[in-house]
């Protein structure tokens, strides 16, 4: 069976720096004196605009990238590098294409060395998503949605204490894209794992986050932290959901822009 739930991890990101150099050498600072604090068990999502850091620093947090200056921690333990405990989930479900559903899962597994008799976890794993009866399927046989689900999987089967999504709802056709924000939801009161999210969809922000890390543009710092002291489940169309939607488009700056922004920057 999947484990107990409870399983979160804090996050803090101290003082980050990131600085690229484009094609002639000129140096880019992504981020700037990055502060944040991610409570265990919390869901967190940091919206900006292009260019400002948001995945730049979800991958430093999953150790794939690495700051010019300042540090970030896993509970204690200061991040260096990758490690299973830190799962990341990409708006390209990435599955190997000549591997089963359930191998495609166990493969975290497989890396770590535990040995076959002792992966018994990865059925319950694609139970939790909604996969079950296409263990036996390849990624090609799958819809969108279905292949997004088992990327999920793939990043819980380990147990991470943090989940990272990358924008990983946004190839979505916008049906599908509510169903899976309403399995990340249940996944994540289910498993009480820190999850942090990457996305351009505002109304997607308040409908799943306890906060929402607003970043100005680039270099990208923290512009401001803001609660969403919405119930659970949440309207869309609730007045307090649609007040908070206008506040976050203020402070980006695009109040004003009118309706055809939709809710994406």
């Amino acid at each position: 069976m999947v484990s107990e739930i409870g399983l979160g991890g804090s996050i803090k990101v101290q003082g980050i720096r990131r600085v690229f150099k484009d094609v002639g050498g000129k140096e880019i600072v992504a981020l700037d004196n990055v502060k944040l604090e991610v409570r265990p068990g919390e869901l967190v999502s940091l919206i900006g605009p292009s260019g400002c850091g948001k995945s730049t620093l979800l991958r430093m947090i999953a150790g794939l990238d690495y700051p010019d200056q300042g540090e970030l921690y896993l509970d204690a333990e200061r991040i260096t590098g990758p490690h299973y405990t830190r799962g990341l989930v990409f708006q390209d479900p990435t599955l190997f294409p000549w591997l089963t559903i359930h191998d495609n899962v166990a493969i975290g597994l497989v890396a770590r060395g535990i040995p076959r008799d002792q992966r018994l976890q990865v059925m319950d794993y694609i139970k939790l998503v909604g996969l079950k009866g296409f263990e036996k399927s390849y990624p090609h046989e799958l819809s969108g949605g279905m292949a997004q689900r088992a990327a999920l999987a793939r990043a819980l089967v380990n147990q991470p204490k943090v989940l990272l999504l990358d924008e990983p709802l946004g190839a979505l056709d916008a049906f599908t894209r509510m169903t899976m924000q309403d399995e990340i939801i249940k996944i994540w009161q289910e498993r009480g794992t820190t999850m942090i999210l990457v996305t351009h969809d505002i109304d997607e922000a308040i409908y799943l986050s306890d906060r929402i890390i607003v970043m100005t543009s680039r270099p990208g710092k923290i512009q401001e932290v803001i609660d969403v002291p919405l119930g659970r489940p949440r309207a869309r169309n609730h007045p307090d959901f649609l007040l908070l939607r206008s506040k976050i488009l203020e402070i980006l700056h695009f109040a004003k822009e009118g309706e055809s922004l939709s809710y994406y920057l």
